[in-house]
């Protein structure tokens, strides 16, 4: 096949996928970006999200730009803007009954002054068409499922940076009940439901947070901070209360230290946020916890109180097995687990619970309550808020609330999936049956062996644990085996920051550290043996480290017993758009390099991030810093070994000439997700297939995706 051939043909094979065809799997087919309907805001979100009955539209609250936004998905593969109406004041949730969407908005002059309303919007025409005065700050809306009535959380939050943020903080909270007729609210009737003198913590101060409402018309109300869930009927009369209680985790990540070790146990307050009816006797809620809590867990109760289920630690296992693990939340509530929303999908009862730190949907049966079975778990946008189950068209919905583009990470994004009769798409690359649990993330080099194995290491995302990875890419999804640890000494090797790795030909790995060296992490190779422990390490000569910036070495590759590394970026005596490929022999310690031609990018900059030889050629990843919608330049070029002379330093070095091997952009958009901006790793087996990977940046300002698939061979 002709190289340039592969970026359009290569595009059927592009995704390695778990073999589980006689089941239906739900499956991203689109992300909309929050941002097309506001493009001249500078921070847009999606947080709570609706559908119209008829499922062909979906309503979204967005705090920071105090609007509401609307999305067609007549095509739910090609969502399109509707466009925003501007709100006076923060909209907090939002309901809808037919094509009439209520709205509850924040209007509160102060944690003390608090104020709210409830907004009826025509969803056709975009127009307030009542209000009613709710007397409170509100959470969460929920609509009777017969449309009779609708309920809101009124939470008049306190403000956490007074008094350490606990309770009491006055005025306390209630709920607002609200009779509807034909869609029209009354609002002179509106019943203010009192839940003070229920729970153990701040009796005097509940702070309802989400509520859900059964079929039976019955109103479940978790009161977050109090750590106490609350059932009363249509009219306000309690019908049962009890604390949420705590719940225990095992074997869990416990401190912020730039490595994975889960080695600790948890006890800690469920302090639950969203909440959903399972059936007519049972709730699940999300423990999320908040000041005093976070159980990293969901649990079913009866409607008394019972514990029916409780997750444990097994759903934030199942997140650190797929690469969605946020070290950077270990001290704090991990994972996570924030939103919950239940559904029933041809005819099998289904609860999804999403990560918020995790960026992960848990997809679970709920058939028997009381052993939820996990089905799946699904790459969500960065921080899901809301999730919208939308049965009648066999679709999921979530809203991701983190909004990172003025940082230049992901904007926020709603995401769309669908209930096929396919295999799962996500994940593609699991630790998941290993011997031990295995947390990874940040893959960012990547090597193929002879027999069939694939070595990738970890960067500095987790500096305190350097790691090189073990995949198996036969199996379906690929599936990291063994863990073997960078050592120095016997001890974790510190100031590394792995970007490359080659096979050294003797059983052990080359492996290219990228230096940083206002952080002390200097530029080098490093040789280690089978076992991971260092046994050489070598700095760089002068003549480089005179003109050394912070994008060095993103790669290595060794032939004929020299190394070769990419430098990502232009070094100080670098020409405007040629960065160096350096060549390094060790048995000699003869260095040299030779200059590689830079794609002209339109926006951002453009770098290389990956090196691997292959036959009589060596293949390099280009690509450019941008993401979604602005990214334009992610492929694969290869270069002919005969232009691999390398000139000595400081001398005039030739120029190679880079010929386009695959343009990786289809691909990276081929599980409905948006482009995710580093393609860190290409690795080419024996045969001549590509295996190539993205880097998650460790879970940090990041959704956690990992994208890794094989491209056929060439």
């Amino acid at each position: 096949m002709p190289a340039r051939l592969l970026a359009s043909t290569a595009l059927l094979a592009v995704v390695a996928v778990p073999a589980v065809a006689q089941q239906m799997n739900f499956n991203r087919i689109a992300s909309f970006a929050v941002a097309l309907n506001l493009p001249e805001a500078e921070e847009t979100s999606s947080e709570i999200i609706a559908a119209t009955a008829d499922g062909l539209t979906l309503v979204y609250t967005d705090s920071p730009a105090g609007s509401l936004g609307f999305v067609d998905i007549t095509d739910p593969a090609q969502p399109l803007p509707l466009g925003a109406l501007a709100l006076d004041g923060e909209p907090t949730s939002v309901g809808i009954a037919g094509a009439v969407a209520y709205v509850a908005v924040n209007t509160s002059a102060s944690y003390v002054e608090t104020g709210g309303a409830l907004l009826s919007v025509d969803v056709a025409t975009r127009a307030i068409t009542d209000s009613c005065d709710l007397g409170g700050q509100p959470d969460s809306v929920a609509i009777a499922p017969d449309a009779s009535f609708l309920a809101v959380a009124i939470e008049n939050e306190r403000d956490e940076d007074l008094g350490d943020g606990g309770l009491p903080q006055m005025p306390g909270g209630w709920v607002a009940i609200l009779p509807m007729t034909d869609g029209a609210v009354d609002c002179a009737a509106m019943i203010r439901a009192d839940v003070t003198g229920l729970a153990e913590i701040g009796a005097e101060d509940p702070e309802p947070e989400f509520v859900a409402i059964n079929d039976a018309g019955e109103i479940a109300l978790t009161l977050q901070e109090n750590n106490h869930i609350v059932i009363m009927d249509r009219t306000g009369a309690v019908l049962s209360h009890f604390s949420a209680g705590e719940a225990t985790a095992e074997n869990v990540d416990t401190a912020k230290d730039g490595q994975l070790v889960f080695d600790q146990t948890i006890t800690r307050l469920r302090e639950p946020d969203e909440i959903a009816w399972v059936d007519a006797d049972h709730v699940a809620i999300a423990n999320e916890g908040d000041w005093n809590g976070g159980s990293r867990s969901w649990t079913i109760f009866d409607r008394d109180g019972g514990v029916t289920y409780g997750s444990g630690s097994s759903l934030e296992h199942a997140i650190i097995e797929i690469g969605h693990y946020p070290e950077g939340r270990s001290g704090k509530k991990g994972t996570e687990l924030e939103a919950i929303a239940a559904g029933t999908f041809n005819g099998t009862p289904m609860i999804f619970v999403g990560s918020e730190r995790g960026s992960v949907i848990g997809v679970y049966d709920v058939t028997d309550p009381a052993a939820p079975v996990l089905r799946q778990l699904l790459p969500s946008g960065i921080a899901p808020e809301g999730v919208l189950p939308i049965p009648s068209r066999n679709l999921l919905v979530t809203a991701n609330e983190a909004d990172l583009g003025q940082d230049g990470a992901a904007r926020s994004h709603v995401m769309i999936y669908a209930l096929q009769d396919a295999p799962a798409a996500y994940p593609q690359l699991t630790s998941a049956g290993a011997d031990e649990l295995i947390g990874w993330g940040a893959i960012s080099g990547m090597v193929a062996s002879d027999d069939g194995m694939l070595y990738a290491v970890n960067d500095s995302a987790y500096g305190a644990q350097p790691t090189i990875f073990v995949i198996d890419p036969a199996q379906q999804p690929a599936h990291i085996t063994r863990a073997i640890r960078v050592t120095r000494d016997g001890e974790a090797a510190q100031h590394l920051d792995l970007e490359g790795i080659t096979l050294d030909g003797q059983g052990g790995f080359w492996l290219a550290s990228e230096g940083r060296t206002d952080r002390d992490v200097p530029h080098a190779l490093v040789h280690v043996g089978a076992d991971g422990a260092i046994l050489e390490e070598v700095t760089l000569p002068e003549a480089l480290l005179t003109h050394e910036t912070r994008f060095g070495f993103e790669g290595v590759t060794l032939i004929d017993g020299t190394l070769w590394m990419a430098v990502q970026r232009e070094w100080g005596d670098d020409p405007a758009g040629l960065v160096k490929l350096v060549a390094y022999t060790p048995a000699t310690g003869d260095w040299g390099a030779v200059h590689y031609p830079l794609t002209t990018p339109a926006r951002g900059w453009v770098g290389l991030s990956e090196i691997t030889v292959h036959g009589d050629y060596v293949y390099v990843v280009e690509r450019d810093n941008q993401l979604g919608a602005n990214a334009a330049i992610k492929q694969v070029m290869r270069i002919p070994l005969s232009q691999l002379v390398a000139a000595p330093l400081g001398s005039e070095l030739p120029v190679v000439t880079p010929e386009l091997v695959v343009d990786l952009l289809p691909h990276l958009t081929a599980t409905g997700g948006y482009v995710l901006d580093k393609v860190e790793s290409l690795a080419i087996a024996a045969d001549g297939t590509m295996w190539t990977a993205t880097d998650n940046d460790g879970v940090d300002d990041h959704s956690g995706e990992t994208m890794f698939f094989a491209l056929p061979p060439m």
